[in-house]
């Protein structure tokens, strides 16, 4: 078979937390070279790191559309979730026009449902649950993508690999050499089902271990950063979850209304 994949998305497709020598893998990359052990694949990822719905759809979408994929996939939404200028009609509108497009030019959809950031995160109850509901708000957006257009998804929350420590890098965002592999094979093991058959790309690590030394050059240089970005964004949010979680707790020095 002539396979053309395009890979659209944020840092996830275009593979942090996955090194090779200067730049970066990741998952797609992966499934792409495990694809064209078998066919003929053309391959183009035009992912960014920070990527939110709204940049796929205006700087990504149409790159991807001349690249005339027969495979596409569409994962975006997480950076969408932690800013301030989160709108979840405005994402369910960009992934539903991307997928339309896509899906129009003929290309099978391969996208996800997110799994729990917050657990992965380790953070506490109030901000827990108020950053899931915005990921369920995406999930939402991507059921309807799903039964609109079909394709093949991957319910991240089904798979036992995402509460393993091994599976993230050091800031927990992004998959490790591991977490990309495990991901490139359970959209392997959907395309066998949709007759498009190939070896399962290898779960063994090519790369060089983690060390604490790389982890904290990883830190300084690219999460400080980003995790500043998304203070400043979420700071707010943030102490206004804080407030209000305070108003509803009962004092210990009143009784509870009654």
């Amino acid at each position: 078979m002539y396979l053309r994949f395009a890979a659209l998305g944020d840092s996830t497709t275009f593979g942090i937390g996955d090194p090779l020598g200067d730049g970066w893998r990741g998952w797609a990359r992966i499934l792409a070279a495990a694809m064209g052990r078998a066919h003929d694949v053309s391959f183009c990822n035009v992912a960014v790191s920070g990527a939110t719905a709204r940049a796929v759809r205006t700087d990504q979408l149409r790159v991807a559309l001349g690249h005339q994929p027969t495979l596409a996939s569409l994962i975006v939404g997480v950076n969408d979730t932690m800013r301030s200028t989160w709108d979840p009609v405005a994402v369910r509108d960009d992934l539903m026009s991307c997928a339309e497009a896509l899906h129009g030019h003929g290309a099978l959809l391969l996208t996800v449902r997110f799994h729990d950031h917050g657990e992965v995160f380790g953070l506490p109850g109030f901000l827990r649950r108020p950053l899931m509901a915005r990921i369920e708000a995406v999930n939402r957006a991507y059921d309807e993508v799903y039964a609109h257009f079909g394709g093949i998804r991957v319910d991240l929350a089904d798979c036992p690999e995402v509460r393993a420590r091994e599976f993230w890098s050091v800031d927990r965002l992004h998959p490790s050499e591991l977490g990309h592999r495990a991901l490139a094979a359970a959209f392997a093991d959907r395309l066998a089902t949709e007759g498009i058959a190939f070896p399962r790309p290898s779960q063994l690590p090519t790369g060089p271990p983690p060390t604490w030394r790389s982890d904290l050059s990883w830190m300084v240089t690219e999460g400080v950063p980003w995790f500043g970005r998304r203070a400043r964004d979420l700071g707010p949010w943030a102490a206004r979850l804080a407030v209000a979680r305070a108003r509803r707790t009962p004092s210990v020095m009143e009784p509870a209304a009654r």
